[in-house]
């Protein structure tokens, strides 16, 4: 593809609007992020899958991802964080094609959404990374916040599109208009996001792999080990929340007032205004305080929320939606903290690494599920209750973990600790 020659101006774009080309560019990549959670219910059904390998299905793309991420954001060190977001990107269309027109069973669909996540691993963060190459210390903050809701609203919609689509056209149609969908953020991101001036050789530059300074960075590395157990918690709402409220709706006999899709599509965008809100209250009230309480309010709903199904549809949307906001309230403060508190030479290795921890969680949490699920006998009230409140068990040793590495607020926030 065409580059500017070395030495040539990049394109003038102010830092708000690369901000807002970016978020566009991240809504179109991430539009059929999770259509396979969304669709999840029929495929068990019509393929005969069990819990657990419906699991891996959907943990296979936090496996792929969390094994290429530290390759792929760490190399945004070195080289033009562009030129790796539109690799990403590519490979999401990729495997949203595949899915589509080769996913029959679970080899597919699993090769499908492995390649997928390596797709996610060269999207995410390295357009973060892209970000934060571009704009000043005073935008970065919201900067990132707004990258954060542009992903959430990606993953809000991906339920509900899925979901629509699908009852249209058939599942497979999901697919492939998510690949369109992610072909036009590659477009946009190529056209319109300028290309970074090239970097003058550093004398002695650090080791490009070299992640022992990013480990011994603790209060990074804090903000990093919160956003593990983040992502294992979200990631179980999310792969597994359309199942169980379609299994309470199944066990009352009724038809619901509003599809679990649906349910997990407005849990998701109240998500990300939460996530934008809680780093809002971050910079004023302190970021370390505001972990802590979203931390603690998840350790609740996680133990509450499997219970439910048993009481009533309502209830258990209700609740869900409700723990659904308290997830992302600390969503955009997690990654802001890491990489704040980042050695401005290491930062992409430190997103690398946080991003590498976030979504081994987010790759265990709902293949943690599937397993308590099939363990407990199947979908059950007892069942449900064990499964999540796994997920409670996990957000509070992440929280004494928090505590223990000392996390610090930004600068120009108020203390919080």
């Amino acid at each position: 593809m065409p580059e500017p020659s070395p030495g040539a101006p990049p394109l003038p774009v102010s830092g708000a609007r690369l901000v807002a080309l970016v978020c566009v560019a991240q809504v179109l990549a991430q539009i059929g992020a999770y259509a396979w959670p969304a669709l999840l219910p029929g495929r068990v059904a019509e393929w005969g899958l069990s819990n657990s390998a419906a699991g891996w299905i959907t943990s296979a793309f936090y496996l792929s991802y969390t094994l290429s991420v530290p390759v792929l954001v760490t190399l945004t060190d070195r080289i033009d964080a562009k030129k790796v977001y539109l690799f990403g990107v590519a490979l999401t269309v990729t495997g949203h094609l595949l899915f589509a027109l080769a996913a029959d069973g679970f080899a597919g669909a699993l090769a499908a959404r492995l390649i997928a996540g390596v797709g996610w691993a060269g999207t995410y963060m390295t357009g973060l990374k892209l970000l934060a190459d571009r704009v000043d210390g005073r935008l970065m903050s919201r900067a990132v916040a707004g990258h954060a809701a542009s992903i959430g609203i990606a993953g809000a919609v991906s339920f509900l599109f899925a979901d629509t689509v699908a009852g249209l056209l058939g599942w497979r149609a999901a697919f492939l208009i998510a690949a369109a969908s992610a072909a036009g953020g590659w477009a946009i991101a190529l056209l319109f996001a300028p290309w970074q001036e090239k970097r003058a050789p550093q004398e002695n530059p650090p080791g490009l792999f070299d992640f022992g300074p990013v480990f011994r960075n603790r209060a990074a590395m804090a903000y990093s080990v919160a956003y593990c157990v983040h992502t294992w918690e979200m990631n179980a709402l999310r792969g597994w929340g359309v199942a169980f409220l379609a299994w309470v709706a199944a066990h009352h006999g009724a038809t619901p007032w509003l599809a679990p899709a649906a349910v997990l599509t407005a849990t998701a965008l109240l998500g990300v205004g939460a996530s934008v809100a809680g780093n809002e209250a971050a910079i004023r009230l302190g970021r370390v305080r505001l972990v802590r309480l979203a931390m603690a309010l998840s350790i609740l709903f996680g133990a509450a929320i499997g219970f439910t199904g048993g009481l009533s549809y309502s209830l258990a949307a209700a609740l869900l939606v409700c723990w659904g906001i308290v997830i992302w309230l600390d969503s955009a403060s997690l990654t802001a903290g890491a990489a704040g508190n980042a050695d401005p030479a290491r930062r992409g290795a430190t997103l690398a690494i946080h991003s590498m921890l976030g979504y081994g969680g987010g790759f265990v949490g709902p293949l943690a599920v599937g397993y308590a699920l099939d363990a407990a006998g199947g979908m059950s009230t007892a069942g449900w209750a064990i499964a999540f409140g796994s997920v409670a068990a996990v957000m509070l040793a992440g929280r004494v973990a928090f505590a223990l590495l000392r996390p610090r607020d930004l600068s120009g926030e108020r203390h919080g600790g």
